[in-house]
């Protein structure tokens, strides 16, 4: 009986100590196998290792990307302006012995860190910007300066600071109304510069198209009048070469007769008094 016992136990302590060397590593996390308090051996990939059962410790470190909310703080512009910034940053462990050693495997501590130096480069970029800078910069160009503040302050720390974004950009609400009323003004002022450049060109199109309208009108008179006195000029030749045919004179003569008797006949009246002696009653009586 009590080497049955005695066996019992011995394998129930084979089990705990099987189990207390089982270390089981997922996709998204690191381990970190520590001796005395050292870190030892870290395993990246997952699956299953082993570690010496109450000898070795395992601390578990997070692989994928996370996001550290940073609190609402007053920052201070270039032209002395306070503005309230509520930003967040995504990182991640790349380093996990690094992270170890430097922050003793604290996400805590991390958070501390980054809190510190994410802050300060805020504080440091806006104050070296004017309000109006701050505010037109918030589609990517506060982000960009702010990571160029802080490079690679955190690699030393085995972070890899992803980006660093700007939830909320505001104005103290005791200031909100007068800045605001302020940039209407400027924004009125440019509006109506821009509306009396565009007057002005408007003006100046309209001066020059009016100019060629006038230059094109005058030229196309000019060749109606030489195009008119070209007419005239063959209708001339024409009834020369007509009357100068005596065959033809008297039909010509009889033609135009006829032609100054109607131009005559106008209005109501339709009776033409001739003299005896009129070249158009002779006509008309000749024939």
């Amino acid at each position: 009986m009590k080497k049955k016992i005695a066996a019992g136990i011995i394998c129930i302590a084979a089990i705990v100590c099987l189990l207390a060397s089982v270390v089981i590593t997922e996709e998204n996390e690191y381990k970190l196998v520590r001796q005395f308090g050292k870190v030892g051996k870290v395993i990246e990939t997952s699956g299953i290792s082993f570690k010496i059962p109450f000898i070795q410790s395992i601390d578990t470190l997070p692989k994928e990307i996370l996001m550290y909310d940073l609190a609402s703080s007053d920052v201070i512009t270039k032209d002395k302006k306070t503005m309230i910034t509520d930003s967040y940053v995504m990182w991640r462990i790349t380093e996990p012995l690094k992270f170890a050693q430097t922050l003793n495997s604290s996400m805590g501590n991390a958070e501390s860190r980054l809190d510190t130096v994410v802050y300060n480069s805020i504080k440091n970029v806006i104050s070296s910007l004017n309000q109006d800078e701050v505010i037109s910069g918030r589609d990517g160009e506060l982000t960009e300066a702010i990571m160029g503040s802080i490079g690679e302050t955190m690699n030393q720390y085995g972070i890899d600071l992803i980006t660093v974004e700007t939830k909320r950009l505001d104005l103290p609400a005791d200031n909100k109304a007068a800045v605001y009323e302020r940039m209407i003004s400027e924004r009125d002022n440019i509006a109506a510069t821009y509306t009396a450049e565009g007057s002005s060109e408007a003006q100046v199109i309209r001066n020059t198209t009016d100019k060629e309208i006038i230059i094109s009108l005058s030229e196309a008179e000019k060749q109606a009048e030489i195009l008119k006195a070209e007419g005239e000029a063959e209708y001339m030749r024409i009834l020369e070469a007509a009357y100068a045919d005596e065959s033809k004179a008297e039909f010509y003569s009889f033609v135009r007769s006829l032609d100054a008797a109607k131009a005559s006949l106008v209005g109501e009246n339709k009776t033409l008094i001739l003299s005896a002696d009129s070249p158009l009653a002779k006509i008309f009586n000749e024939n």
